[in-house]
């Protein structure tokens, strides 16, 4: 019988593996392909982790830009994550490692039970579900549509990519008035991700309307796109519900940790993960439920719940904006002090920070776009 079982293999789940093997808890992850390589491209600000293992980072780009309607040289660091460095420092505590989907949850006296697709059995004292938004033990897929972020990517040759903007992390290009913008990395092995990013519709924008759009952009720099190495397709559940009562832990996107604005949650697990291992191992000798209802206190604090409400709200402001004025709004952001900007992006549980934030770009804003900051518009039919 593990002491925890993870149903996951992502960078949340094994984040979470790796604290609680730490702590001295007999860990097992389940995983329907346990080996199977992490695709998808992370970026992390260096605030958010201090002190990452050099192994893990692939590039620091000197200089991070975003474009509104002009450009700002944002104060802040911006780093590419190596994904095999990511899963090699994650995956170094002993941690037993199942092949199998788990399919339900079976709750016991002393523990669960996790039943897999192939009728196994496994037993833990605390179950995990760190199964990302199709949540398969703390919810089940989540219905009818969901505001999502989308976005689809290529990674080509840096002197392709040169054609297209500043030698530099480009965090955000509204330029051209349209509701979607570029995203520009590189990925410190001679190559630079260029993506075409919807940040948030209900339903997300297709991810073949943003290989059009992209495609487009790079025609109108004289590229083709042929000398592509490779091609990223992304769709991130903005509004993932926060847990309920139950006797599994939810971690990652399965426990709501996407912020809800910017669709970033690796850094957030990352950091609670100690955190929340911490609070079973305290709580584990009282038992079962008290160490899941410890463990579910360290994921929503009362001040994260209010800071989430927050953003949500702030979310419910961008899907009402029309096109054009994404990119004013965000001229309006970069010109925040670089302390207000990390409050709203990165301060889960810093209420004072993130309201005063948000204050600062009401105050600043045009008449119009006050009014759907402040919610006096509804949101706007969306076709994509």
């Amino acid at each position: 019988m593990a002491d925890v079982l993870i149903a996951g293999g992502g960078p949340a789940g094994w984040a979470l593996a790796r604290a609680c093997a730490r702590r001295g808890l007999a860990t097992t992850v389940v995983d329907p392909a346990p080996h199977r390589p992490w695709r998808n491209t992370y970026g992390v600000w260096s605030d958010e982790l201090p002190g990452l293992p050099g192994g893990v980072i692939a590039a620091a780009p000197a200089a991070t830009v975003a474009f509104g309607t002009r450009e700002h040289r944002l104060g802040r660091d911006y780093l590419v994550l190596d994904n095999e460095g990511l899963r090699t420092w994650l995956t170094g505590e002993r941690v037993r490692v199942v092949t199998g989907q788990a399919a339900a949850v079976e709750p016991g006296r002393h523990g669960a039970t996790v039943v897999l697709t192939d009728d196994r059995r496994l037993a833990a004292a605390v179950v995990v579900d760190a199964s990302g938004a199709s949540r398969v033990l703390s919810g089940g897929a989540l219905r009818g549509p969901r505001t999502e972020q989308t976005a689809y990517g290529l990674v080509l040759p840096a002197a392709d990519a040169e054609r297209l903007g500043p030698d530099a992390a480009v965090f955000m290009d509204w330029r051209g008035g349209g509701q979607s913008f570029r995203y520009q990395l590189p990925l410190g092995d001679g190559s630079v991700l260029v993506e075409e990013t919807s940040l948030a519709h209900r339903p997300g924008v297709p991810v073949d309307e943003l290989a059009r759009r992209l495609r487009a952009r790079l025609a109108a720099a004289g590229l083709r796109g042929r000398s592509a190495f490779a091609e990223e397709r992304v769709r991130i559940v903005l509004d993932v519900p926060l847990p309920g009562r139950g006797a599994v832990v939810p971690f990652g996107v399965a426990a709501g940790l996407v912020h809800p604005a910017t669709g970033y949650s690796l850094a957030t697990s990352l950091r609670l993960a100690p955190r929340v291992a911490a609070a079973i191992a305290g709580a584990f000798e009282a038992g079962p439920p008290a160490a899941v209802r410890a463990a579910k206190r360290t994921l929503w604090t009362p001040e994260a719940r209010a800071v989430h409400s927050l953003r949500r709200h702030g979310l419910h402001a961008l899907r009402a904006m029309p096109p054009g004025e994404p990119a004013k709004f965000f001229d309006l952001f970069f010109t925040l002090p670089p302390a207000a900007q990390r409050a709203f992006t990165s301060g889960r549980e810093d209420l004072p920070g993130t309201a005063a934030a948000m204050a600062k770009l009401f105050r600043a804003a045009p008449p119009g776009l006050r009014a759907r900051l402040a919610g006096l518009r509804p949101v706007r039919k969306e076709h994509g």
